[in-house]
């Protein structure tokens, strides 16, 4: 098999990992009394750099870029906001809303090169805007405004990497491996979901609300989610974020519509299945048309 035919299947592995583990990764909290979700959030982002410091001694350390933090500390911002999505909108829909905007923001500022990035191109561009538009199909205030924030997590990444290849840079020469830049991003994540924590303790004058129970659903939560980030960042690489976006951020909507259906009971009566199922085949269809577009 030849190298690019090795990467696209790695991409895709990767893709599919990471829309199944992005799909589940909240299923642990469900049933748990999380309270307005401030603590909840920070027990999440420690795992999650917990995970970032192992994936970083495997790496052996590769060179920290603090640039890079920023994408975490943008994703951190946007995390505060999905306890209360998920208590008032249920799992499924929440995660099908910041999904798709998730998905636009992401896949707009890579393939037309926004915020300073280089424009991707792709062998298809018409099946790309068809695949990225089909996976946008929804809306609705915090998770339209979670979407956005959350699509805009890799840009300083992708922003090193596009630069690194430019000798007036001052990130010339920075590694094009999405996977060096894991623990700089997670460390913004952790930081970033620390200082809101600390604020909300001051704003509570220091009597914040605090569920135990918690604590280890919400810690496997997020090794879950940063598992299924480093697939991300993996299909990144191997597919670029022009293809990957749409992908991986449109899939994980229909792996908890699953979890609503069968384990939770949000989505019931055969009308509602049946949306259920047309967005679903609208989500793979998207899904497709952008995977083939690289081809």
């Amino acid at each position: 098999m030849s190298s690019n035919g090795t990467d696209l299947t790695t991409g895709f592995i990767a893709s599919i990992v990471a829309i199944v583990l992005f799909g589940s990764n909240f299923v642990p909290l469900k049933k748990y009394e999380t309270g307005d979700g401030m603590f909840l959030q920070w027990v999440l982002c420690a795992a999650i750099w917990l995970v970032a410091l192992v994936v970083n001694l495997i790496l052996h350390c590769p060179k920290f870029w603090p640039f890079a933090m920023v994408g975490g500390c943008i994703w951190a911002t946007g995390n505060i906001a999905v306890v209360p999505i998920i208590k008032t909108i249920g799992l499924g829909l929440g995660i099908l809303i910041w999904g798709s905007f998730n998905a636009l923001t992401g896949w707009a500022s890579s393939r037309f090169g926004w915020f300073g990035m280089d424009a991707e191109e792709v062998a298809k561009p018409l099946l790309n805007y068809i695949g990225a538009g089909l996976s946008v199909v929804r809306g609705c205030s915090l998770a339209v405004i979670s979407g956005i924030l959350y699509g805009s997590t890799f840009v300083p990444i992708i922003y090193i990497k596009d630069h690194s290849k430019r000798n007036d840079s001052i990130y010339a020469g920075a590694s094009q491996n999405d996977l060096d830049y894991v623990f700089a991003h997670f460390s913004g994540i952790f930081l970033t979901s620390t200082v809101y924590f600390l604020a909300y303790c001051v704003a509570m004058k220091n009597n914040p609300k605090l569920h135990p129970e918690a604590v280890l659903p919400g810690f496997l939560s997020g090794v879950l989610w940063a598992i299924a980030t480093c697939c991300w960042f993996i299909a990144n690489h191997s597919l670029s974020a022009v293809v990957s976006f749409p992908i991986i951020t449109a899939g994980p909507g229909f792996i908890a519509a699953m979890w609503g259906v069968f384990m939770f009971k949000e989505i019931q009566g055969r009308k509602n299945y049946l949306l259920m199922m047309l967005a679903f085949c609208i989500i793979l269809t998207g899904a497709l048309c952008t995977a083939f577009s690289k081809i």
